[in-house]
């Protein structure tokens, strides 16, 4: 698939088929996101891979409440297969560019007006959801909002290392669009300045 078509095909799934997703088409996913690019070449994103009813059903019992998901929207989400945490390492960051190439000595987080840890796990992550895309998957990236010390003590994600969210991947099935998308998309003249603001 050309790269324009992924990305006009790319679009939030939430309805998902209970069928696993192939092994070769995870390991393309993880490979994709695995060479996005990150400031320094520091790569300090690293993907939590939970996989089958067990490994997935825990994720869920940690960060969605049971009593909540008999009333959610979009039951179908917890069919997913895969869902995958994108953890983004700050304390990498810090360490790449108190490093001698980069000429820095300190650790300072003030040098960082933006956090490009969390940027590069970003284009980890878009990478990811292209991929998806261009294997005939769907996917839906989300944030976690509640049950993050449960997650982190279930699958012993290390204090330096923060999820920026969760990607649930799998076989999409028939859903119904999120009401969001009656916004539509913004012109190219609502988000393009050229020269000058």
């Amino acid at each position: 698939m050309e790269l324009g078509e992924a990305i006009r095909r790319r679009r939030m799934v939430r309805n998902f088929e209970d069928r696993p997703v192939p092994a070769e088409a995870l390991e393309r996913i993880l490979d994709h996101a695995r060479r996005a690019p990150s400031a320094g070449h520091t790569q300090g994103a690293v993907f939590l891979v939970l996989e089958g009813p067990e490994q997935v059903g825990r994720f869920w019992d940690c960060t969605f409440a049971p009593d909540r998901r008999a009333a959610f929207r979009w039951p179908g989400l917890f069919r997913a297969p895969v869902v995958i945490v994108p953890c983004a390492s700050r304390d990498a960051y810090l360490d790449r560019y108190a490093e001698p190439d980069k000429g820095w000595a300190d650790r300072d987080e003030a040098r960082w007006p933006v956090p490009y840890w969390d940027v590069d796990c970003g284009f980890a992550t878009m990478a990811m959801l292209l991929t998806v895309i261009d294997e005939g998957l769907g996917a839906l990236f989300f944030g976690i909002f509640d049950g993050l010390p449960a997650l982190r003590a279930a699958f012993g994600i290390p204090d330096d290392f923060h999820p920026i969210g969760a990607v649930a991947i799998g076989w999409p099935a028939p859903d119904e669009p999120s009401p969001s998308l009656q916004r539509g998309k913004r012109t190219g003249d609502e988000v393009v300045r050229r020269g000058h603001w």
